[in-house]
């Protein structure tokens, strides 16, 4: 049975803020993009989100800091759906 993590990953994910004071969420995502830019990690933002590649703790890491950047920001509820491949 394995016991460790994979070092590296790649991880598609869609962030969706609920309960925004607007419907557009284009400014909360522009955020998240700073922060992913900040992170020093490869990423892509596509039409139906974003993928991340890099060490599985930094990428888990990071889709977790996307939540409470948004929950900082008074975003009620963060929902965010990720599919994650390893090699």
């Amino acid at each position: 049975m394995a016991t460790s993590l994979p070092a590296k990953c790649q991880a598609d994910f869609c962030i969706v803020p609920v309960g925004t004071v607007s419907p557009s969420t284009s400014p909360h995502l522009d955020r998240v993009e700073i922060l992913l830019k900040q992170s020093g990690l490869e990423y892509s933002m596509h039409q139906s989100g974003t993928r991340i590649e890099g060490d599985w703790l930094e990428v888990m890491n990071l889709i977790g800091k996307a939540h409470m950047l948004l929950h900082d920001e008074s975003v009620q509820k963060v929902h965010t759906d990720v599919r994650i491949e390893t090699r």
